[in-house]
């Protein structure tokens, strides 16, 4: 999948976060790293189409994407996101997690939506928490589950904003796994992540964002072993400073 974005800027109360973002790259397996307050979460949600940029243009395959509410709506279909919460509902069980959308927004019946949603529910190991609401289950549990109702409709692309943020080291280790076993099975996704480990060695490519600005990007293993920028440099070596 080729995404391209030409200066692609987002103000929020006159505050500019996204300072004219330009990207042409296929996108396979891309993570994208930085700072706290660096512009992340908010490229991708204006990748996802949750949010429309305050100028610049973005398209998809040579299709364009058009940013009035119709046109956001058409390519939010095509869209899996799964957000730093899971962002379930907590009336639902498991199940109805990811059976609702797919009958409420993508019109399939009722048997149908169940049977993708236990189809899904057991490819990432959480068939015996159908049942179950929220918060009956763990975190990783819960962010197994918004992930099964993100890839419910087959997306074209899978987006995911910090998943593992509020995991423990054995749920985020868990999680991880999950998603790199999508990789292997050709889910193709864009991740906000502080994992540089899973973003070195699982991820084909690399965004490092900074300020609101597209400082470097390139093949992982190239990122991480060359930093061009010293803002990278630095950042990797903080993050480094307290590693075992």
């Amino acid at each position: 999948m080729r995404i391209r974005l030409h200066n692609l800027r987002m103000a929020f109360d006159g505050r500019e976060v996204l300072h004219g973002i330009d990207f042409d790259h296929e996108v396979s397996a891309l993570a994208v790293i930085g700072p706290s307050g660096g512009g992340k979460s908010t490229l991708l949600r204006i990748l996802g189409g949750l949010q429309a940029p305050t100028a610049g243009t973005m398209a998809v395959d040579g299709e364009p994407v058009t940013f009035d509410e119709a046109g956001l709506l058409r390519y939010r279909r095509g869209i899996g996101f799964v957000f730093q919460d899971g962002g379930l509902f907590h009336h639902l069980t498991a199940r109805e997690n990811v059976a609702l959308p797919l009958r409420a927004v993508h019109g399939l019946g009722e048997s149908e939506a169940r049977e993708r949603a236990d189809e899904l529910l057991e490819r990432l190991g959480v068939a015996a928490e159908a049942e179950k609401h929220p918060v009956q289950l763990s975190g990783g549990q819960r962010q197994r589950v918004a992930i099964a109702r993100a890839l419910a409709p087959s997306p074209r692309l899978l987006l995911l904003d910090e998943p593992t943020s509020a995991l423990d080291p054995e749920y985020t280790t868990e999680l991880l796994d999950v998603i790199c076993s999508l990789k292997q099975q050709g889910t193709r996704f864009v991740i906000v992540t502080h994992e540089m480990g899973f973003a070195r060695h699982a991820c084909d490519d690399v965004a490092f964002l900074y300020d609101g600005r597209l400082a470097e990007y390139g093949p992982s293993a190239q990122v991480f072993e060359n930093p061009e920028s010293s803002e990278l440099r630095r950042f990797l070596a903080r993050l480094l400073e307290w590693s075992l």
